[in-house]
């Protein structure tokens, strides 16, 4: 699903649902934390306004084994801010520094 989709559904959406999407759309691999580590990294470096929140695999509406790994690793590093789950707030601006990450 695309960037564009998900913001169609609701305003706010979690960071590891937004970084699925971005992958998908740059027909990338998501499955690496460290990947999604440097994603974050760049969020953050870019100013972009995340509130942090912990999330469950089951929250996140993940029922696909990858994507309850994924969150789980991520949970086991969690004095890392890059290793975070946010909430975003996909506006045009956040789009935008969103899309320009390189993969």
């Amino acid at each position: 699903m695309s960037l564009d989709e998900i913001r169609k559904k609701v305003i706010f959406h979690n960071s590891v649902d937004v970084w699925i999407a971005t992958c998908s759309e740059k027909n990338s691999d998501w499955t690496n934390p460290e990947d999604y580590k440097k994603f974050i990294a760049h969020l953050l470096k870019n100013n972009l306004n995340l509130k942090a929140f912990n999330l469950c695999a089951h929250e996140a509406g993940a029922t696909e084994d990858e994507k309850v790994k994924f969150t789980e690793t991520l949970a086991e590093t969690k004095e890392d801010p890059n290793s975070l789950t946010y909430t975003i707030k996909l506006n045009d601006a956040a789009l935008d520094i969103i899309r320009s990450y390189s993969i």
